[in-house]
């Protein structure tokens, strides 16, 4: 009876979610609603809700999470900035004279964007109000053009300095230790986010490989989508085109070296790299004279809505995971699991594909408080790789913001998208990109090397 009632209770916080309604309260508020209901039936046991303090607690002292602000701080700030007018315009110069050019420029905008800030729906307002009327006026198709920008927006996902990333290392980091606890290992490994930011480089910049290389081929085989800028619109002496892009590129190419080296060279923890980032984001801010008393304080109350929503979001689902284990939800998700055929091949594509669907309806940020904490510890058990493992969810995840009908790169950018863009030329456009994510995931796969030899070569030498 008590495992019925974990799987009701999930499939009724899904129901809410969908409702509309908030999801920190939808996620606390249906928890204890069926602890109520639970202890009422004797299918629960409201001792275990006295738990909760120490859980809040600890999400409110954990200094990883400390990075979440920071770089949030960072990626708002260059989003005041400027910097990524500036990118495009550099860019659109550079590649102009090539087909696709301004379709490689959005690629490469978008990469070093996600690299700046990490946040997917900013990327994607930011790139439509600046690109997709400029690719539509050079004769780019529109569903090219859209599915380019939706793509780029997205390596936000995967490209450190990544939200995801950040929270998914947290989360991984105590279902790894909890998978090895009941192995009984009593001396547990550890996985930290810096594992994941070094993990999630080559798979990035794979992606973005791919991306471009759809691109070129496509502008090759049909140059009337994706046409080179005239010569006439481009004429810039060799000097100030230098200039140009010393000043566009330089900055923040600096700061994401700055942020990403000092935690790959070791110097660094990511909490402390975050800090780097959220200063140099103000000093970019002033070379780019896009500073002042009131940018700040706009950029600091959209940093704390933004961080509030996460962490509310994060308490709401500790209540959920808590009554869902005290009905046993997690005990019949591993049996579930366990007795799947093909082992742990099975298990990994039945949650690959669950967390894909419920990418439809939930936000990255629901799916890794909610159904990681359940499954993670089931599957590191089973012999995974916890880097591999986290990388593999956070490109499902990107995969599922861009796929049609829900996926949320597809509703930010209809939001600012002009009237010769159509939602069914979008859908259109992004398939493309959603199949080189699914080559890139069968990649993963087939080759898990690429996302671990770069972890395990860095713990080598260090």
């Amino acid at each position: 009876m008590a495992e019925y009632m974990a799987l009701i209770m999930f499939g009724f916080v899904c129901l809410v979610l969908l409702a509309g309604y908030p999801v920190a309260f939808s996620l606390g508020g249906t928890a204890l609603i069926f602890a109520l209901l639970g202890n009422l039936t004797g299918t629960f046991d409201s001792v275990l809700l006295s738990a909760l303090p120490n859980r809040i607690y600890g999400i409110m002292t954990n200094a990883t999470l400390i990075a979440v602000p920071l770089f949030v701080f960072m990626g708002v700030m260059l989003e005041k900035s400027k910097v990524a007018d500036k990118l495009l315009d550099t860019m659109a110069i550079l590649f102009g004279p090539v087909r696709g050019g301004l379709g490689i420029s959005v690629i490469l905008v978008g990469m070093l964007l996600a690299a700046s800030t990490g946040i997917v729906g900013a990327t994607v307002v930011t790139m439509g109000l600046l690109s997709l009327p400029t690719m539509l006026k050079r004769g780019y198709s529109p569903a090219l053009a859209g599915g380019a920008i939706c793509a780029s927006g997205t390596l936000g996902q995967i490209i450190p300095p990544s939200i995801i990333l950040i929270l998914l290392g947290d989360v991984l980091s105590s279902a790894y230790q909890q998978s090895q606890l009941n192995q009984g290992i009593y001396a547990p490994e550890t996985v930290s986010v810096g594992d994941l930011f070094i993990g999630a480089l080559l798979p990035g910049l794979l992606l973005v490989a791919l991306y471009l290389l759809y691109l070129i081929v496509i502008a090759f085989l049909k140059p009337a989508i994706a046409p080179a800028i005239p010569p006439e619109d481009r004429a810039m002496g060799r000097g100030e085109l230098l200039q140009q892009i010393g000043q566009a590129l330089l900055p923040p190419i600096l700061l994401i070296v700055a942020v990403l080296g000092s935690i790959i060279g070791g110097v660094a923890t990511p909490t402390e790299a975050s800090s780097v980032g959220a200063v140099g984001s103000i000093l970019l801010a002033m070379y780019q004279r896009q500073f002042s008393i009131a940018i700040l304080q706009e950029v600091m109350l959209s940093t704390m809505r933004i961080t509030s929503m996460v962490f509310l979001i994060f308490i709401g689902a500790s209540i959920f995971s808590l009554v869902f284990r005290g009905f046993g939800g997690d005990e019949m998700v591993t049996a579930l699991l366990n007795d799947l055929p093909g082992g742990v091949v099975g298990a990994m594509f039945i949650v690959m594909l669950l967390m894909f669907l419920l990418g439809f309806i939930l936000d990255f940020i629901e799916i890794t408080f909610v159904v990681v904490p359940i499954v993670a510890p089931i599957l590191l058990s089973m012999g995974l790789d916890p880097v591999w493992l986290g990388i593999m969810i956070a490109i499902n995840l990107q995969t599922s913001f861009l796929t049609p009908p829900f996926g949320f790169a597809l509703f930010y950018l209809r939001g600012v998208a002009p009237p010769e863009l159509t939602t069914t030329q979008l859908y259109k456009g992004v398939i493309p990109f959603i199949m080189i994510q699914l080559l890139t995931l069968g990649l993963l796969a087939m080759w898990p090397e690429i996302v671990t030899w770069l972890p395990n070569m860095m713990k080598a030498t260090g």
